[in-house]
């Protein structure tokens, strides 16, 4: 089964390389050759609009010259920054949002300004997202400054208020900090990394068994080792919540092939060959799921 990723980032121009490393994004062309590999059909292109996440910020227009070269590849999100137009709580969000969505975005994300999850700013982003109908996909953080992402407590408090105050809008949850909290014995010191060892139902597991419009973004190395670090824990997980769950890979650079979270498409693969998980849940999480969000 080809799969659709639900995360991913590239650029069509080198540019500067990230501080201290050679590195950069994967053009569009590499992508797709590493696509190919793992058996991913097509994209989803998540620009990134503030300046907390890159060096070299990247605007929409690119992205749409991108889609529009490599169409039959990639679908896209806008990015649209809390502080966007008069940096105010009350700002029209919607005017930039709309206009987007009327280019073909398809949700907007990866939100990472480093901002409290219930700023002003925040919540008026969360505001428009949902009356223009646009999933939001985001990154948490675990403070302020030398970071980015949306921030929150332990425990994810300042996420549970905005799904109980935006039951309409779609949130994709991603990060460490996020899916750190698929266990109940996440601490401080381990919630932005890669926690290891058997899991106990988090706060991650009570939020998405109690708030429908939390949806789940396996990407990167945080949702491949929030799956994998339990195996039975995690083709269980899989099963429960497999019609909000997406596949993604959240590839950065052209390195990533060489990451442990290259590796899940194949995972996923053989986890349904040997029956670990089922047919519906392998191809909701697949592919389904994604392309029932995309078509709204």
């Amino acid at each position: 089964m080809k799969k659709i990723d639900i995360h991913v980032h590239t650029r069509a121009r080198r540019g500067l390389t990230r501080i201290g490393t050679q590195s950069t994004y994967a053009t569009p062309e590499e992508l797709i050759d590493m696509y190919d590999r793992i058996g991913v059909e097509k994209g989803v292109i998540l620009p990134s609009g503030s300046p907390e996440s890159s060096i070299r910020p990247q605007t929409h227009e690119d992205v749409m010259e991108i889609i529009e070269k490599h169409g039959d590849r990639f679908f896209w999100f806008c990015n649209i920054d809390p502080r966007l137009g008069h940096n105010a709580p009350d700002t029209d969000l919607s005017y930039f949002i709309n206009y987007y969505k009327g280019k073909g975005a398809k949700g907007i994300g990866e939100v990472t300004a480093n901002l409290y999850f219930d700023d002003p700013l925040v919540l008026n982003l969360f505001k428009h997202a949902e009356k223009c109908k646009m999933p939001l996909t985001f990154h948490i953080a675990p403070e302020k400054f030398d970071c980015y992402g949306l921030i929150d407590d332990l425990g994810l408090p300042r996420l549970e208020k905005a799904l109980q105050r935006f039951p309409e809008l779609k949130f994709l949850g991603h990060s460490q900090p996020f899916w750190a909290e698929i266990t109940s014995d996440v601490n401080e010191k381990t919630r932005n990394g890669y926690p290891t060892g058997k899991i106990k139902p988090g706060r991650v597991v009570a939020l998405m068994r109690q708030y429908p419009n939390l949806l789940g973004d396996l990407s990167a190395g945080s949702g491949f080792n929030a799956i994998t670090r339990d195996p039975d824990f995690g083709y269980a997980f899989l099963e429960e919540f497999n019609d909000r769950l997406y596949f993604g890979t959240d590839i950065c650079a052209p390195e990533n092939d060489q990451a442990p979270f290259f590796g899940f498409s194949h995972w996923l693969d053989e986890a349904c060959a040997q029956g670990k998980i089922s047919n519906t849940a392998y191809e909701n999480i697949g592919r389904n799921n994604a392309l029932r969000l995309l078509a709204d």
